[in-house]
């Protein structure tokens, strides 16, 4: 499987993420993942009935869960290339007593890899909100042409909001925050706002880039 992977991803965009396996799954969560997984896999007909809602690298998924209780009437899906992230995921949705979807997350669909690829299969699928939270911010030079908020992906993404739409962005790294400014710039999205109510998510409370408060963006066309 990997190798498949990684030859699929030389005719792609470069990787702006990391490792895709980290430790061993349990039974259970490798269970989850070959057989629950597929059923809630994106399909352009489910997501062209309902408004949806996407985020990108979604982590474990404390900030998806979120997003599917507050938005019951909303598809949420989120797209990780992550599979620990997944399974782990995939663990807190579903009953531990029979692996069953919860009804709560019912509205949750789960692409695991890389969002560009679903984008493209999905090409006339568009979005109330688009989440990317806490990305990886590449910080060394020679590592920037990785960083996944460059213009072409935010043009890319721009494609695929919903008129009256937003774009949320939040790191805690200010001089990728700063960088994705300037990439703006290179694109049709406007900053509606740097005001977000602060978003409590694994990542965050890491806080790896050391500042006092992560940084928002709000983008809309």
């Amino acid at each position: 499987m990997e190798k498949q992977e990684l030859k699929h991803f030389e005719n792609q965009n470069l990787r702006t993420f990391g490792r895709r396996h980290g430790k061993k799954l349990s039974n259970r969560k490798q269970w989850l993942m070959d057989n629950l997984l597929p059923e809630i896999t994106p399909k352009s007909d489910d997501l062209a009935q309902k408004p949806a809602i996407l985020e990108i690298g979604f982590g474990n998924g404390e900030h998806l869960r979120d997003l599917a209780l507050a938005n019951p009437d909303k598809i949420i899906v989120g797209a990780e290339p992550f599979a620990n992230g997944v399974a782990a995921l995939m663990s807190s949705i579903a009953n531990e007593s029979d692996n069953v979807l919860m009804n709560e997350y019912k509205n949750i669909r789960v692409f695991p890899d890389d969002v560009r690829l679903m984008l493209n299969d999905l090409q006339n699928i568009n979005f109330d909100e688009i989440w990317v939270l806490h990305p990886d911010p590449w910080p060394k030079a020679r590592h920037e042409k990785r960083r996944l908020l460059n213009h072409d992906f935010l043009n890319l993404l721009s494609k695929h909001i919903q008129n009256g739409g937003k774009i949320i962005i939040g790191t805690d790294h200010w001089e990728y925050y700063d960088w994705i400014v300037e990439q703006l710039k290179q694109t049709s999205l406007k900053i509606k706002s740097t005001n977000l109510d602060i978003i409590k998510t694994r990542y965050q409370l890491k806080n790896k880039a050391g500042t006092t408060n992560p940084k928002y963006l709000v983008l809309s066309l």
